[in-house]
């Protein structure tokens, strides 16, 4: 059976903007499509993985609900990566952040990369 493609996508926007709907929306379609999907969260898209922190949040209402997406790209098995010092300007560790969430430097994502991983950034 061959590999999975994968699919890097790097979230910088947080609750202030509608990108980063597109960026989960983005991931969604991903793992519908079969691709291994792995979510970067750098600057303020750290914020979209606190515990409790996207509930109620819907930017683009025509995009489910922010928590529904995040949620089905963690049920779906996806990885979820964290900038360390982007969580440590928030005061977050990893008990902060959803089950599952892997705070790392951005070398897992670089080793996704050399593996032919495309990627985008939102």
């Amino acid at each position: 059976m061959a590999e999975k493609k994968k699919l890097v996508i790097v979230v910088s926007r947080g609750f202030d903007d509608e990108r980063s709907s597109v960026a989960w929306s983005i991931a969604n379609g991903g793992i519908n499509s079969g691709l291994d999907v792995t979510m970067f969260l750098v600057s303020s898209g750290v914020d979209w993985v606190r515990k409790g922190a996207a509930e109620g949040a819907h930017l683009n209402p025509f995009d489910p609900p922010m928590q529904e997406m995040i949620q089905k790209v963690i049920d779906a098995g996806s990885t979820i990566l964290v900038c360390p010092p982007c969580a440590k300007a928030r005061g977050f560790s990893e008990e902060d952040l959803l089950d599952g969430v892997i705070i790392t430097g951005s070398s897992a994502m670089h080793e996704l990369i050399k593996q032919g991983a495309a990627t985008l950034s939102f």
